[in-house]
């Protein structure tokens, strides 16, 4: 091989190096709604943290980053962890001290009511990746959306309403 040749040939070695594969997965943040009375004090999407949510609360903030596929395939899967405060307000408030910090003997037996969940949900198709947004519904049921679309908008998968009774249990 000439040093002609070899100089070409590294030279689209190099340039084929410059054109990137574009990735299969993106970034996306991670927003949560939560439609119950409980508090959900921590959640994870496909071990991508949430922000915690008040109850009825959500949707006003993201964390990032989760990551998505690029494109919807079926049989897309969501992970979802998270723990449950079902009494965020009790009858008998909390002491607490000077500071506003709460009283451990008091926090110990609250806390001793969280309980901890775990489900695998289905993703709906999507055209465009966007934001995971995770909804926790009454009787421990959770949804998942990856797309570009948001709550409230029409074409969105979950338009639940803000405040659903514990008793409303949604169908699968």
């Amino acid at each position: 091989m000439t040093r002609r040749a070899l100089a070409c040939l590294l030279v689209v070695l190099s340039l084929s190096g410059c054109l990137a594969k574009e990735s299969e997965m993106l970034g996306a943040p991670v927003e949560g709604y939560n439609h119950t009375s409980a508090a959900i004090n921590r959640f994870t999407v496909n071990g991508a943290g949430g922000p915690n949510l008040g109850p009825y609360g959500g949707g006003g903030g993201q964390v990032c980053c989760g990551s998505v596929p690029r494109h919807w395939r079926p049989g897309l899967r969501a992970i979802v962890e998270w723990e449950k405060d079902p009494d965020p307000r009790p009858a008998i408030p909390l002491k607490r001290n000077k500071y506003g910090t709460l009283d451990p003997e008091d926090y110990k037996k609250h806390a001793a009511n969280y309980t901890h969940h775990r489900v695998v949900v289905e993703i709906p198709q999507y055209q465009e990746a966007g934001t995971l947004k995770v909804h926790f519904l009454p009787c421990d049921q959770v949804r998942v959306s990856a797309d570009n679309i948001f709550y409230g908008v029409s074409g969105y998968p979950y338009n639940f309403p803000r405040k659903m009774e514990d008793t409303e249990c949604p169908t699968p």
